[in-house]
């Protein structure tokens, strides 16, 4: 095992009690300014590197943050103890939709809009909001542990970051893979911006389904829509060319209703004849299927909604919202006789606004676009190649489904906060791309284009500009690429494919990552996604004031299962926080009788067995500990170290080594070195998880300096089977001895006479901590034998004559026995009856089995404490 750091305290003391809010903010202060987090670029120890999923600027902690902070911040503390230069990169988002939205709420409480200040102002209050506002999740990350490299604290506007951006830009550009076109794009009437398909929330919303007559008797045919208001904008109507119903029609043109407009109708292959009427109406403008059909027959796109979605075509129509629009129009259509069903609600899928919930709008509309194909392919490739690893492995097809199928991405966003696009338009139609150390054309007629990129542009750079690209710096050479991504799956789409893209794109093939470690969503105990409408939000700090920063931290990675959501609840946090108590009390009681890191372990031969296999269990956890690490199983690893610290060295080490401490001498000297051992390493494995209570014994118990920069406990390599197998049949005698005292309704500390014979066995060595943890004390003159009980090849004579009513335990476990022998014929009856078998599922007939596994079990058991009674 590895020694302490530094030389061991003489006197260790701890209060009674563990009191975290005394503990947890200065020890973290302490820690930042002693520099433990912060990485050096000039170091030869081997890199680690993970960066932040940079939370936005608008937010605060939410279980969510505190969920993947615990585990990235468990990580970056166990290889910063195994001796690498690790750097966590901090930083945040500027959120583009979502800072603006805040902002010009807090103008509209002055009656303000943006455009009563103009661009430049209202940039300047923008950062004038996040001066004051933005350090709010930085102070709830320290209260949560995490080990960041502060001083660099990166902003996804900062000078570096936007230099990347318009470097990268620039490089695109000129590549030809940034174009501007005009397509459909997903528009928010209410943030008035474009916003890409991964934006879209799509939800079942009640509307309605009208079906509608075109034309006039035998050139008629009828389409069916859940938007009547588009239909002012409708320039063709589409049949499949074999579909023999329209075959006269094609060709034609016919009256479109309401306005005094005639259309053709066309013939196009991507027409399901089986789908309704067969016939659908085409509005280029303002749905993306149909202005394919448009582009493919030639077809003019007209706009008649507004960036508002207000009617814009001249009319009795003109100026209404879309919605009132959709009333008005079904009226009038009602009132020519056009309207031939109407199906009220027809419930269907509608696209909403991530960020503002508002009803989207497809929309004609000139953006720019990047070009994926390429990048995507690039994306796909290096995962499939092995170059970087999805974690769990069966997310890799989720994450393939989409960079295959991407569709080229507009970046760029109707609003004034972000990273303006780099482009400059000139008097007749010139266009020109500066990068960032060109000056931009000057003279009259020449202006920036007005759009800022989407969010997803310059957070897709973060793992290489926050190391300062597009320069080739110390930082870039020494922590590119990241070693581990970890983050949600929900961010497989938004967030992963874009910095792919991005790090195979800038960095000359390099990947940006070489592991992407899929977590899942935070839900409630009841397994319910967490919602302000469900009202089962929980705001950690509170979790943390109550119970502690650990104990959140603990029931956090306890339920981190690979790419998993996580159910949580505060009784959990509450056993987590009685966890902590535990090690607490436990390591006190430990540093109060003898526990010590001074000196070399004594050899094997000087160690009991229970010192034996203390020390064996503790190298097989640490090769667990490190196993689980490397496989991302952080349930594993929490749920491992749990049992190991309370079961293991708590309840059973340290009791069973009461009577070697209680008797002084030379082994309890060898078992207070041991003790202290196992307590220096189980603190260390801790300490990744839950930081603040292991710093804190740690450094009473060793006298070092910080578990933060203490060594990571390594396999040594002891193994004792031998002693392993001894006290598991001293543990499986002890809990008999336990279960029978429980059966007969003895209190845990009632004191019963015994006689013991454990001759023969190795248990022999261990009959005063079994006297001791099971209350037996010897036999008495007047000793009667009530009960024998035969243990790991030994017996135990109790004398329970002045302790239980034999005739009363007697008849009552007479009443459990012929409960359970019924039970047993009930079950076999069941389990015999071949046509039971035959309707039966399988699940209830596994639980019959079960129920007569178990009934077979208590009677067994229940014959045993009846023969073990003296008669009444």
């Amino acid at each position: 095992m590895q020694r302490p750091d530094s030389g061991p305290n003489s006197a260790p003391e701890l209060p009674t009690q563990y009191v975290p809010a005394e503990v947890e903010v200065p020890l973290y202060e302490r820690w930042v300014e002693r520099g433990y987090f912060e990485a050096d670029a000039k170091s030869e120890k081997p890199p680690y590197t993970v960066v932040i999923p940079p939370p936005n600027v608008t937010g605060s902690l939410h279980l969510g943050h505190a969920f993947e902070h615990t585990l990235i911040d468990a990580l970056t503390r166990r290889k910063r103890m195994q001796g690498f230069e690790t750097l966590w990169q901090p930083g945040m988002d500027h959120a583009g939709i979502a800072t603006q939205n805040v902002v010009e709420r807090e103008l509209a409480k002055e009656g303000k809009s943006r455009h009563d200040l103009g661009r430049e102002a209202f940039i300047e209050r923008v950062w004038k909001w996040k001066a004051e506002s933005g350090g709010q999740i930085a102070g709830q990350m320290r209260r949560l542990g995490d080990g960041v490299a502060w001083s660099r604290d990166r902003f996804t506007m900062d000078e570096g970051l936007s230099r990347a951006v318009q470097t990268i830009f620039k490089k695109l550009y000129d590549d030809e893979l940034i174009y501007r076109a005009e397509r459909i794009i997903n528009w928010c009437p209410r943030c008035l911006t474009a916003i890409s398909d991964i934006e879209v929330d799509y939800q079942d919303d009640d509307g309605e389904l009208v079906s509608l007559k075109y034309g006039e008797g035998d050139e008629s045919l009828v389409v069916a829509t859940t938007r009547a208001e588009t239909m002012l904008g409708d320039t063709a109507v589409a049949v499949h060319p074999d579909d023999e119903r329209y075959a006269h029609l094609i060709g034609k043109r016919i009256k479109l209703p309401l306005t005094d407009r005639t259309i053709p109708v066309v013939a196009d292959a991507h027409v399901d004849p089986e789908f309704g009427t067969g016939a659908v109406k085409v509005t280029p403008a303002h749905d993306p299927n149909d202005f394919a059909i448009g582009q493919r027959h030639g077809l003019e796109s007209i706009e008649v909604l507004d960036e508002r979605g207000v009617i814009t075509v001249h009319g009795p129509f003109q100026g209404l919202d879309r919605f009132e629009a959709r009333s008005a129009i079904v009226a009038a259509l009602r009132a020519e006789g056009r309207i031939v069903a109407e199906k009220r609600p027809y419930t269907h899928s509608v696209g909403h606004c991530s960020r503002c919930k508002t009803t989207l709008e497809p929309r004609l509309s000139l953006q720019w676009w990047v070009k994926v194909e390429p990048l995507a392919k690039a994306a796909g490739d290096a995962v499939r190649d092995g170059r970087v690893d999805i974690h769990p492995a069966d997310l890799s097809q989720r994450y393939f489904d989409w960079v295959d199928n991407l569709n080229d991405w507009c970046i760029s966003r109707q609003l004034w906060w972000g990273h303006r696009i780099p482009v400059w338009h000139g008097p007749n139609g010139e266009t020109v791309c500066v990068g960032p150390d060109e000056q931009p054309p000057t003279g009259e007629g020449w202006t920036q284009d007005p759009d800022v990129l989407d969010t997803w542009f310059s957070s897709g750079l973060w793992p290489f500009s926050t190391l300062g690209w597009p320069e080739k710096t110390p930082d870039l050479e020494k922590f590119y690429p990241n070693s581990v991504l970890v983050t949600g799956y929900d961010l497989l789409f938004f967030w992963i494919a874009r910095m792919m893209m991005f790090g195979l794109y800038a960095m000359d093939g390099q990947v940006p990552f070489r592991t992407i470690a899929l977590h899942g969503m935070v839900r409630d105990e009841h397994g319910k996604k967490m919602s302000k409408s469900f009202g089962n939000v929980v705001n950690p700090l509170d979790w943390m004031d109550t119970y502690g920063s650990d104990a959140v931290r603990f029931t956090l990675a306890k339920g981190a299962n690979p790419g998993t959501d996580v159910p949580i609840g505060e009784d959990w946090v509450q056993a987590s926080r009685n966890f902590a108590n535990k090690i607490w009390n436990a390591t006190r009681f430990a540093l109060m009788n003898g526990a010590t890191v001074e000196g070399e372990l004594p050899p094997a031969e000087k160690l009991s067995a229970t010192d034996r296999w203390i020390l064996s269990r503790l190298n097989t956890v640490v090769a667990e500990a490190d196993a689980y690490y490397e496989d991302y199983q952080f349930a594993k690893l929490a749920d491992a170290l749990y049992h190991f610290a309370w079961d293991e060295v708590f309840d059973w080490y340290v009791e069973l080594s009461k009577t070697t401490f209680f008797a002084g001498g030379e082994q309890a000297a060898v078992s207070g070195r041991v003790l202290g051992e196992v307590l220096d390493v189980t603190l260390r494995l801790l300490h990744p998880i839950v930081p603040f209570v292991t710093e804190t014994l740690w450094t009473t118990l060793t006298g070092g300096e910080s578990l933060v920069i203490a060594d990571w406990p390594k396999d040594s390599g002891f193994r004792d089977t031998a002693a392993e197998s001894e006290i598991e049949n001293l543990q499986q005698a002890i809990t008999e001895v336990r279960r029978f005292r429980s059966d007969q309704g003895l209190q845990p500390g009632q004191k019963v006479p015994a006689r013991m014979d454990l001759s023969g066995t190795k248990l022999v060595a261990h009959e005063a901590a079994i006297r001791q943890l099971l209350r037996l004390q010897p036999e008495g003159e007047a000793f009667q034998v009530t009960a024998t009980l035969p243990i790991a090849g030994a017996t135990v004579a109790l004398d329970l004559s002045g302790t239980i009513d034999v005739t009363a335990e007697r008849k009552r476990l007479t009443k459990d026995l012929g409960a359970a022998e019924k039970e047993i014929a009930h079950a076999n009856a069941k389990l015999s009856n071949e046509a039971f078998l035959a309707k039966a599922p399988d699940n209830v007939v596994d639980k019959i089995r079960g129920r007569l596994s178990k009934a077979e079990t208590d009677v067994t058991r229940l014959t045993a404490q009846l023969d073990s009674l003296p008669e009444a």
